[in-house]
């Protein structure tokens, strides 16, 4: 999943500072980032990777039984995974590390600007010649490794997951209130009322993690200017009092007016937003397929089961990308320390990512490569697999998660304001007005 609220302002700027003023400098000299095989002998120690996924997910179970495989022709290996599932606290963590020169081996991050700092100092490994030189490159999804690249295209991430995300939504609760699946995001008011005056909540939100409705943030741009408006938004080449940010702001606005989430939405965390959708009270829920067991599976309340479909991003009349571009995250990449880069790293990369794709297909999950075919669970509904054939349909054009683009100032005043503006406490034209003043303040800075 996409990054959820960041950590403060304040601790991101000091570990950003504390990086520029660092270098290179401490700890092991840098490795050249695409030296991907350099000359030695494999020696085997343990290695560390700092992760933030959980920690019975299937990408740390799959790697665990990697590394034990591994080590049975390497006695003496280790891969000891420091695990810190909370998003915040993680990045708290990986930022004070980097800004120390103590990053281990391996560790997660998206594609922010803090990690493009790290790139650009010779700090990650470039994970386009290694895939290339360990005759993997061929093999990811090209929108898996879209995802974990910088805007410049360069790519220092390895993706160990791949996700569609999805409008779910109760069939029998859209007949029921005589509205169609909406061809445009400009149909949504339309049936959000419609919905609403069945008694039923159109949509279900988790508002207090923010993140959700930070997407619908992204939706509109995405559609009328591509997936260059959030890069050059946060590159401080676009403003959200342009077109696309003005649209968004204002179909935003119109969500809320027409009542489209649920009462007290931002006090609702991720479970009793998902537990509003399956138990039938809401029409819709925009999720991603880490919860496909969860709603494609008979573990879903039997009342709803028969009545769960999906639909993909809707477009906009005159929309620049295709309807079958929308978030397709590969989650959050692993880098490769440049610094700690050795035989022995890249040794056990070249048999970790060749065995991972088939041991995580294998656990009901979409791999990021085309090599491995997902098993689906004996107790799914036809829509498990309906879902997972989408997968090979996804066009490459991404619309970004804007919380793994944004710098954490902005992107915190983002989701306040985000909240005030679709519970109709500010004005499109009040909310276009002061995330101006914050992208220009934090540009500045």
């Amino acid at each position: 999943m996409s990054t959820i609220k960041r950590t403060t302002a304040f601790m991101a700027f000091v570990a950003a500072s504390a990086l520029t003023l660092s270098g290179c400098g401490g700890g092991a000299s840098s490795a050249d980032p695409a030296d991907v095989n350099p000359e030695g002998e494999v020696v085997a120690r343990e290695i560390s990777w700092l992760l933030s996924r959980p920690a019975d997910g299937g990408v740390i179970t799959a790697m665990e039984q990697i590394a034990e495989d591994y080590a049975k022709d390497h006695p003496g290996f280790a891969l000891n995974l420091i695990t810190t599932p909370d998003r915040p606290s993680y990045i708290q963590k990986y930022e004070t590390l980097a800004a120390a020169n103590k990053l281990p081996e391996l560790f997660d991050t998206d594609a922010t600007p803090f990690a493009q700092k790290l790139a650009d100092q010779g700090r990650m490994m470039d994970v386009d010649v290694l895939l290339e030189d360990l005759g993997l490159a061929d093999s990811y999804r090209e929108a898996a490794l879209n995802y974990q690249r910088f805007d410049d295209g360069s790519l220092y991430m390895v993706p160990f997951e791949f996700q569609l995300e999805f409008f779910w939504y109760n069939t029998a609760l859209l007949q029921s209130a005589g509205v169609e699946v909406p061809k445009t995001l400009d149909d949504f008011p339309a049936m959000c009322t419609a919905l609403r005056e069945q008694g039923v909540t159109p949509i279900a939100l988790d508002g207090q993690d923010q993140w959700p409705l930070e997407r619908y943030m992204a939706y509109y741009p995405f559609r009328m200017a591509g997936p260059e408006y959030i890069q050059d938004l946060k590159n401080g080449d676009a403003s959200f009092s342009d077109p696309a940010g003005k649209a968004a702001a204002e179909w935003l606005y119109e969500l809320g007016q027409a009542g489209c989430f649920q009462e007290g939405f931002s006090s609702t965390g991720y479970a009793d937003a998902q537990a509003l959708f399956t138990s039938g009270k809401a029409a819709v829920y925009n999720i991603g397929t880490w919860e496909l067991s969860n709603l494609a599976t008979e573990a879903l309340d039997p009342a709803v089961r028969d009545s769960v479909s999906t639909f993909t991003l809707p477009t906009i009349e005159g929309a620049v990308t295709a309807d079958n571009e929308y978030v397709t995250p590969s989650g959050i990449g692993m880098a490769v320390n440049a610094q700690t880069y050795d035989p022995l790293v890249r040794d056990f990369l070249a048999f970790a990512l060749e065995e991972y794709p088939e041991i995580y297909a294998a656990t009901g999950a979409l791999s990021p490569t085309t090599t491995a075919q997902t098993t689906i669970p004996a107790d799914a509904t036809d829509l498990y697999a309906t879902s997972v054939d989408q997968a090979d349909e996804a066009g490459e054009a991404i619309a970004m998660p804007w919380d793994t683009q944004l710098d954490p100032a902005t992107n915190t005043r983002l989701q306040q304001e985000l909240t005030l503006l679709v519970q109709g406490n500010i004005t499109p034209d009040e909310f276009v007005a002061t995330m101006d003043a914050t992208l220009q303040e934090n540009t500045d800075d």
